[in-house]
């Protein structure tokens, strides 16, 4: 079905990024329906922060068209910040100001009257539970409280569309489900979220919808449900009731599956892996007329891990890019360092991203 701009928070036809003679981003399309959490995956340096900034308008585009919330983001860059909230995958707060007066500071620097930025900080403390640290200075916070008073900070302004890049990156398991929470609210509220990641769990608990990107390109895009069946229906879990019909079993599965499969330390049990088109009913009706009989069997789709490997030829690497952005942000010039300026009010208060990495990843290709 062909989408109309009205459904869209974001759609980009083309999208080209260059550092130099390097190619970061090299004509990446999406359609990012509003509502929902839509989910950018891909390895160390694949490009997934240089195309949130684009869409940001911290980045000017090079090639392509992209508009966010029904605005060019070439022509109407205003139109885009007043609407979007930018998180960076470092907390970008004052240290020695205290959890509430950071939250003041912003209020302020968007506007609101110093009475009404206190009251909305408070709002928005309570509703991190940060309440209590409100008065603690930032540097003595923990990792997931900084994230979170982080992403408060984007949220003082309820925005229509908020960027996450890497949001729980570097933080403990007990934070990083504290946001995704905070992030199911914020799209209960109506707010949608695009979400850059490389923890698949995390993709896989949250979105809606993914892109897989790499070398600068979307490779893959769908549902999780619809990638994980585009690499293989999974793997066919079967337990034999007799122990000594396990090797026919095996005979019979890798030959009905033209899979390989693997004996389990169960003395029973059998695991052949389906890839695409293979029918695990075929296999099953094989051992009957075989006349082995099997106590149990299951059929389970393959993890995003096992998607993300068999898409990109690599493993998830969830530490995530750590170099930054801001040597192109120096060379954009003045109305590139303004624009900055206006969405780091949202969020994004410096200059955390990674775009050195996709240019030396860039040139390995």
């Amino acid at each position: 079905m062909t989408l109309r701009s009205d459904d869209l928070a974001v759609e980009t036809r083309g999208l080209v990024k260059r550092f130099g003679e390097t190619t970061a981003v090299d004509g990446v399309d999406l359609s990012i329906r509003r509502g929902g959490i839509y989910g950018v995956l891909g390895p160390n340096g694949a490009g997934k922060t240089t195309v949130i900034r684009m869409l940001a308008t911290l980045l000017r585009l090079d090639g392509g068209q992209a508009h966010v919330l029904g605005h060019d983001v070439r022509s109407e860059p205003a139109a885009v910040r007043g609407k979007i909230a930018l998180t960076g995958q470092f907390a970008s707060l004052d240290e020695d100001l205290t959890g509430l007066e950071n939250l003041v500071l912003l209020g302020r620097l968007q506007g609101f009257a110093a009475r009404a930025a206190r009251s909305r900080g408070q709002e928005l403390l309570e509703a991190f539970g940060l309440g209590d640290a409100a008065g603690r200075q930032v540097k003595k916070y923990s990792g997931g409280m900084r994230r979170r008073l982080d992403i408060a900070g984007s949220l003082l302004v309820t925005p229509e569309l908020i960027f996450l890049d890497e949001p729980t990156t570097g933080i403990d398991p007990r934070s990083r489900n504290q946001v995704w929470d905070i992030i199911r609210t914020l799209v209960d509220s109506g707010t949608t979220v695009v979400l850059t990641t490389q923890y698949l769990e995390e993709a896989d608990q949250l979105a809606d919808r993914l892109a897989v990107i790499d070398h600068g390109r979307v490779i893959a895009e769908g549902a999780p449900g619809q990638l994980k069946a585009q690499v293989g229906a999974g793997a066919l879990n079967v337990r034999v009731v007799e122990a000594e019909d396990r090797e026919r079993a095996a005979e019979i599965l890798a030959a009905a599956l033209s899979a390989d499969v693997v004996r389990e330390a169960d003395p029973t049990a059998l695991t052949a892996r389906l890839e695409a088109g293979a029918r695990a009913s075929t296999a099953l009706t094989a051992l009957e007329e075989a006349g082995v009989e099997v106590e149990t069997f299951s059929v389970g789709q393959p993890s995003l891990d096992e998607v993300f490997m068999a898409l990109t030829g690599r493993k998830p690497e969830p530490d995530g890019d750590v170099a930054g952005d801001e040597q192109e942000a120096a060379d954009d010039g003045g109305e590139h360092r303004g624009a900055a300026h206006g969405a780091d009010h949202r969020g994004d208060h410096g200059t955390d991203g990674r775009a050195a990495d996709d240019e030396a990843e860039a040139r390995t290709r």
